[in-house]
């Protein structure tokens, strides 16, 4: 039976704009604690004071908010007036069942949709909770991680935006020595029409732990996105996170993630980029610990007139660390893509092993990659090194494998499949990895 959660009326006269009501009624709708509200109200107070980007601005060079007006968004997803708990759509059934997970968590707009637990997580302490549960049945862990290490709600226009007024998000706790051996899964579809949404991930994981954590996120059909993502990864603790953004073509998408490493901490993060009208996506790992060991590894493939931006940091703060980026992106039509990265290694930071490359595709004229990788050092003994490179498909390629029997359309499939491969490989997830496969064939075409 499909159940109903009615939202106060006091919401539905609020989200008629933004405004520091707008926050007080979405954290009472939530029956949220005090110190919530008061987290959502400080954080409301800073992204007013704050500006919006600037083209000069060097973050936002490349990408202008051109034809985005906040105004043009109804604040928040409870504006379609209820949350519906039942049978899921059919496609969101096939996400679910295509993972083998020890657990999953699907969320519609503003709300948990459905849950379900494969293994049982309590035996060895594990929590796997949807964060607005959380707050409410885990405030102290909450109120001690929550956007105070990794991300902090005055790091830029768009965390403060998204610490005012988030609303679905996971919570994943895993103590000390816990192994969950099966992907922890989330699915969030915001199905309303032109509505912010604030999507919040917060993993985190005690010494000796290790857990994999897999985001997917649909939707947002001439909406706005703005997510969060914080990784506290304990030491000795093992993660691997995956964040699979296909969002409609006409979402504005904003995404600012940090993933904090201790000492011998050990990190895996997938970051793929699909959809969105525009993505602007701000993606740190912070090694903090000596020993520490960091792979960032992304794959985007803008097609039409999308617009994607990626700018990495890898932050060596302590010595005897490694970080590894590696970023492939295909482009077609009049699309264009970004990357701007940085390794940072502070005073100190000996023995640092730090690389980064990213390669872009051209699969049409008219499209755009603009690479600007680069190394800030103020260490003397470490290897650093980054790369840059953008080419269209040779047709050297080409023609070896027309020669074999290949169509045209068949040879330019293989290259453009085998450059992603470097990525693929290192997907940890099968299903994953079967999945992106097939989103790849869909944009080429094939």
């Amino acid at each position: 039976m499909s159940v109903l959660i009615k939202e106060p009326e006091a919401i539905m006269h609020a989200v008629q704009g933004f405004s520091a009501d707008t926050v007080r009624a979405h954290s009472m709708a939530r029956n949220e604690p005090a110190w919530m509200l008061e987290f959502r109200l400080a954080a409301w107070r800073q992204f007013e004071a704050m500006p919006w980007p600037e083209p000069t601005d060097e973050a936002w060079r490349r990408t202008r908010l051109t034809g985005f007006d906040l105004k043009n968004f109804k604040p928040v997803a409870t504006a379609a007036g209820a949350v519906e708990k039942g049978a899921l759509p059919r496609f969101l059934q096939e996400e679910l069942d295509e993972m083998d997970s020890a657990a999953s968590m699907v969320f519609e707009d503003s709300g948990l949709r459905n849950s379900v637990f494969h293994a049982n997580l309590d035996d060895h302490g594990v929590i796997f909770a949807d964060l607005q549960s959380a707050v409410q049945q885990h405030p102290e862990l909450v109120r001690k991680y929550f956007m105070t290490e990794a991300v902090k709600p005055d790091l830029n226009k768009f965390t403060a935006l998204h610490a005012a007024l988030w609303d679905t998000g996971a919570f994943v706790y895993v103590p000390a020595n816990a192994r969950v051996t099966l992907p922890l899964q989330v699915i969030l579809n915001q199905a309303a029409n032109g509505v912010g949404g604030y999507h919040h991930t917060l993993v985190v994981t005690e010494q000796g732990a290790e857990v994999t954590v897999v985001d997917d996120l649909l939707g947002a059909r001439d909406g706005l996105q703005a997510s969060v993502v914080e990784l506290l990864i304990g030491a000795g603790s093992v993660v691997r996170y995956m964040n699979l953004q296909d969002f409609d073509h006409s979402a504005w998408n904003f995404l600012t993630g940090r993933a904090v490493l201790s000492r011998d901490a050990d990190l895996r993060w997938i970051q793929v980029s699909w959809g969105s009208r525009l993505t602007k996506a701000f993606l740190d790992v912070d090694l903090m610990g000596t020993g520490g060991h960091a792979e960032l590894l992304g794959i985007y493939f803008p097609t039409g007139n999308q617009h994607i931006d990626h700018q990495t940091l890898q932050i060596h703060r302590a010595p005897h660390c490694f970080s590894d980026l590696l970023f492939n992106g295909a482009l077609k039509d009049k699309s264009r893509s970004v990357y701007m990265g940085i390794i940072q290694v502070h005073p100190g930071a000996q023995k640092t092993d730090a690389y980064q490359r990213n390669g872009n595709l051209i699969l049409d004229p008219a499209a755009r990659a603009d690479s600007i990788p680069g190394l800030e050092i103020e260490a003397d003994d470490v290897r650093c090194t980054h790369g840059a490179t953008a080419a269209q498909v040779e047709e050297e390629y080409v023609f070896y494998l027309m020669a074999r029997g290949l169509t045209r359309p068949q040879a330019e499939r293989m290259i453009v499949q085998g450059f992603f491969q470097a990525v693929l490989d290192r997907v940890p997830v099968e299903s994953v990895v079967h999945k992106l496969e097939r989103v790849i064939e869909r944009k080429i075409g094939g």
